[in-house]
């Protein structure tokens, strides 16, 4: 298997309210889907909305279940100040602010918000991750 993430899917409640989330930090949503998923150009990968039900079922699993998913994605900054900014419009397009920015025992900076569907961001500030200027992160040496 090659070392690769091609695509990540979060299971919503709401597509249409969750796209218009995401549309409104900015992202582009392909025009592909009929509705039906929402899909995203990140980087060299695609990020995508699924119904949370339909993705259930397609995995052949119950979507019972809430609370701590065992998962973060996380939006890397390229300064410390940038942060609290992709917080606040986070918020201000419907995020519910999980954990205001602090200082990280890391040496970064970090914060989290959920999405309206309660899936967690972590944005964070890294001094030991730097950001290409077309917006990939590279492990160090």
């Amino acid at each position: 298997m090659e070392q690769r993430l091609s695509l990540i899917t979060l299971g919503v409640a709401d597509i249409a309210r969750s796209r218009a989330f995401y549309e409104a930090l900015g992202w582009k949503a392909s025009g592909i889907g009929g509705g039906e998923v929402a899909f995203f150009q990140a980087g060299g990968m695609i990020f995508s909305l699924f119904g949370r039900a339909d993705l259930a079922k397609d995995a052949g699993l119950s979507e019972e279940g809430a609370g701590f998913r065992g998962i973060a994605l996380a939006y890397n900054t390229r300064s410390r100040d940038d942060v609290d900014s992709v917080l606040a419009e986070m918020v201000a397009a419907g995020a519910t602010l999980v954990k205001p920015a602090a200082e990280a025992p890391w040496g970064g900076y970090s914060g989290y918000a959920a999405d309206p569907d309660g899936h967690l961001w972590e944005i964070a500030w890294n001094p030991g991750f730097p950001i290409a200027e077309d917006g990939s992160v590279s492990l160090p040496g």
